[in-house]
């Protein structure tokens, strides 16, 4: 029997929301003979996708195929930049001086739009991964220095960070455009971070991913882990591409946003 969610359509201060919506993934992130995702079977599900750059993980042969993948697909690009840390996939904290994140962030991004460059694929935006976007959050040290990264290589790229954080706040002071990110498989904590990997009730089931990405497109919110209601904003959601159960899930939002009549499109007017 299929699954039912709620998706009756919901107005906020005057204005519909959910009647666009931005689906991103992190794909790229295989290296060498080890494979990690499912990027062929996802990369035409979402309209946006962050590709790894060669530090927490992906290869420059990956980069190359994943970008052709996406061009394949219509898909928007972007950078995901981590901290150069293979063995721990990105998500281990790392003792960075602001210009070495600074440095790394540039050198990362450089990277990809070599391979974006000779596809004839148009470079749109920058998210971090990992530990380092974690960081990103709520240092503002660390935002800023991502910042002034993006900004270095490209004024006009789309900086992607976690809804109302201090790196989304880093890049307007830059002057560059933001994307504030809601993510549809992760539980939230009443502060507006994410729920640690390692807690309890981190990660969602896929019904409660769906009534979760729900929430973000309609009501502009999410249920917290004490189960009070969290005000976020999204212009993207993400999806994550390592999961191995990303295709199903991205199938059954687009279903569920398909009912509730939410167009999927890339956020090409992110302010």
């Amino acid at each position: 029997m299929a699954v039912q969610y709620c998706i009756e359509p919901v107005v906020m201060q005057g204005v519909a929301l959910g009647s666009s919506m931005d689906l991103n993934s992190d794909v790229g992130e295989s290296f060498g003979q080890w494979e990690i995702g499912a990027d062929a079977q996802v990369i035409p599900l979402v309209t946006s996708v962050n590709i790894a750059c060669g530090w927490h993980a992906g290869d420059p042969t990956v980069m190359r195929t994943t970008v052709e993948l996406a061009r394949q697909h219509g898909v928007a690009v972007g950078a995901h930049p981590g901290y150069p840390d293979l063995q721990g996939f990105g998500r281990r904290a790392m003792a960075l001086s602001p210009d070495e994140i600074t440095d790394g962030t540039l050198y990362q991004i450089g990277a990809l739009a070599a391979f974006t460059r000779a596809a004839g694929v148009l470079l749109m935006h920058v998210k971090p991964h990992g530990a380092v976007y974690n960081l990103a959050a709520k240092d503002e040290r660390v935002a800023s220095a991502i910042a002034r990264a993006v900004r270095a290589f490209d004024p006009d790229l789309v900086l992607v960070g976690l809804s109302n954080s201090a790196l989304t706040a880093a890049g307007e002071q830059a002057g560059l455009r933001v994307a504030h990110e809601g993510f549809i498989d992760r539980r939230y904590e009443p502060n507006g971070m994410l729920r640690a990997r390692q807690a309890e009730g981190a990660l969602l089931d896929q019904v409660s991913a769906v009534e979760q990405a729900l929430g973000l497109a309609q009501r502009g919110g999410v249920r917290t882990a004490d189960g009070g209601w969290l005000a976020v904003r999204a212009d993207t959601l993400c999806i994550h591409g390592d999961s191995p159960e990303a295709a199903q899930l991205a199938q059954a939002v687009r279903a569920a946003f398909d009912a509730a009549g939410i167009v999927i499109a890339p956020f090409r007017q992110a302010t």
